[in-house]
């Protein structure tokens, strides 16, 4: 096993010390790295079987990931509440994003696959894609520990908060502001449609959301359910005045 796992890294040194670069992390055991670079489907072909695939350190760094992401939103965002930081995780770290990332760093192009994943182009897979980014953050940790892979995480998934966070208040809007109104006053909002314009192929409603009596904010869409969605997200955008209703 490591006489053939040492023969990948010596053979393709300069493209993994390329990657390291490129992902930012400095490799003392560069091996690791081209570990994780391993598909099942090549280490099989190669008689290996799971001794020198990914699939360990992908386990690894599916861990270390949920730990570190965690624990960004969590100093990112201090006002936030437990449902929210469990949503915005996982719409960072389930496979489609994963792979939008590993796409970032070309991962695609340093996997080693078996022949029919060559063939089936599995190197735009996002489900093998996910696993490579992971399996590399699980090398890192093995490699430097968990504030080294703290740190790519933090380089690699800061500029993607702001932009999931009002994605999935836009999408989940609704039932972030029950869950708040909710657990603050043990009520939930009502929504009130105000008005429904033009003609039948091209309407216009407009939705507000009120509590107790007060409008929180009012949305206008195509359908009643995004015009919804479109007040409830306005009425998040202020969390101070949610936070002292009447």
């Amino acid at each position: 096993m490591n006489e053939t796992l040492e023969k990948l890294t010596a053979q393709h040194r300069n493209q993994l010390a390329a990657l390291a670069e490129r992902f930012g992390y400095p490799f003392r055991a560069l091996a690791l790295l081209q570990r994780a670079m391993i598909h099942s489907s090549y280490a099989f072909e190669q008689g290996s079987g799971a001794a020198i695939d990914n699939e360990r350190l992908e386990f690894l760094g599916d861990a270390v990931l949920d730990l570190a992401v965690g624990h960004l939103l969590y100093a990112t965002y201090p006002e936030m509440r437990e449902g929210e930081l469990t949503r915005l995780r996982a719409a960072l770290v389930n496979e489609s994003h994963l792979a939008v990332m590993a796409r970032q760093f070309d991962l695609g192009a340093h996997l080693l696959l078996g022949r029919g994943e060559e063939a089936s182009a599995g190197r735009e897979k996002p489900s093998i894609l996910s696993s490579a980014y992971e399996a590399i953050l699980g090398a890192i940790y093995e490699d430097g520990g968990f504030e080294a892979a703290m740190a790519c995480v933090r380089s690699h998934f800061t500029p993607w908060l702001e932009a999931r966070h009002q994605q999935l208040l836009q999408a989940d809007a609704k039932s972030t502001l029950q869950e708040v109104l909710q657990e603050r006053y043990s009520e939930a909002p009502v929504y009130v449609l105000d008005e429904a314009a033009g003609p039948d192929h091209a309407k216009q409603f407009t939705v507000s959301v009120r509590f107790r009596g007060q409008v929180l904010g009012s949305g206008t869409a195509r359908s009643k359910k995004e015009a919804e969605q479109q007040a409830a997200a306005v009425a998040l955008q202020d969390r101070a005045r949610l936070d002292s209703l009447a």
